[in-house]
C-alpha cells in the first residue's frame, strides 16, 4: 500500500491544482466580461463627448464668424 500512497497524494495535489485553475478561469472570465461591458460604456460615452465637442466647436466658429461680420460692418 505504500507504493500507492505517493501516487494518490500526487493525484490529490493535481486534482486540487485543477480545481484552483478552474476557479481562476471562472473568475478571469467574469472579470473579462465586466471589463468588456465597461469598455463598451466608455466607448459610447466617448462618442457622445466627441459629438458634443464638435457641436460646441461649430457654435463657437459660427459666433466668431458673426462677430467678424459685425466688426466689418461697423468699420
Amino acid at each position: 500500500m505504500s507504493e500507492k500512497e505517493p501516487t494518490l497524494t500526487a493525484l490529490a495535489e493535481i486534482s486540487a491544482q485543477v480545481d484552483q485553475l478552474t476557479e481562476l478561469c471562472r473568475r478571469l472570465g467574469e472579470e473579462n466580461r465586466v471589463l468588456r461591458v465597461s469598455q463598451e460604456q466608455l466607448a459610447s460615452e466617448r462618442a457622445g463627448l466627441i459629438a458634443r465637442n464638435e457641436q460646441a466647436r461649430s457654435r463657437v466658429e459660427a459666433m466668431i464668424g458673426r462677430l467678424k461680420s459685425l466688426e466689418q460692418n461697423q468699420t
